[in-house]
């Protein structure tokens, strides 16, 4: 993540400051001291970690601890909740600034974070095969493609993304990062709850139901910003 993030000086990952360890093993002085150096550390990271709390309470650093995740069967937006902990009102809308020229593809993204919510594979194939535009596959550096867009990093993905005239996948961080950029998206909806986790956008499209019963023409009539081949007969 730590590409995406523009608006701040310096930012690093947790694991390039060791401060994943604390609790675990001693820290190094040199942590201790930067942390002891702020007025105050919002963190998410530790909330369900209780050997890390006890350890920053043992070495008096000023750490708020913010909860996680939304709490069991809130319908509030995720986005809306996190804004909330830290000061902020209203409808929160993830921007990524990201200017480039407009391309004339679809890009399909037929993975997530758990297989439980992938959309069929052979599905995504036949979809894209019913559009009639180039489609360009993306996936992750450990998800198994032939001839996938791979990128290292997020924001050279970012602009990459803005550039698709459509984006369709699933309810990943991917998806989430193309409804950042205003791609127009389509995003298929299985066990998670789109109330709370799905991208926000006006250009944002979501398809919800047993993942394994959603059809093509589901998700095609979702999917405006593409013109669209007559079904195979």
């Amino acid at each position: 993540m730590v590409p995406l993030i523009r608006f701040a000086d310096r930012v690093r990952a947790i694991a390039d400051t060791g401060i994943d360890w604390i609790g675990v093993r001693d820290a190094p002085n040199p942590l201790i001291d930067e942390l002891r150096s702020f007025d105050e550390i919002v963190s998410w990271y530790g909330s369900n970690r209780e050997e890390f709390r006890e350890a920053v309470r043992t070495e008096n650093l000023g750490f708020r601890f913010l909860p996680a995740l939304p709490p069991d069967k809130s319908k509030e937006h995720a986005a809306d909740f996190f804004l909330r902990e830290v000061g902020g009102c209203g409808m929160a809308m993830p921007r990524i600034p990201c200017a480039c020229e407009p391309g004339e593809f679809a890009v399909v993204h037929p993975f997530s974070g758990s297989a439980k919510k992938n959309w069929p594979l052979e599905r995504f194939r036949e979809l894209a095969a019913r559009l009639s535009m180039p489609v360009r596959w993306c996936a992750g550096p450990e998800e198994e493609l032939e001839g996938a867009v791979r990128f290292d990093d997020l924001y050279e993905l970012a602009h990459w993304l803005a550039g698709a005239r459509l984006y369709i996948g699933n309810d990943s961080g991917i998806t989430h990062l193309a409804a950042a950029v205003g791609t127009p998206v389509t995003v298929i909806f299985g066990p998670t709850d789109p109330a709370v986790w799905a991208p926000r956008g006006e250009r944002v499209r979501i398809v919800s139901g047993e993942i394994g019963e959603i059809t093509v023409e589901q998700v095609l009539a979702q999917s405006p910003a593409a013109p669209q081949s007559p079904a195979a007969s």
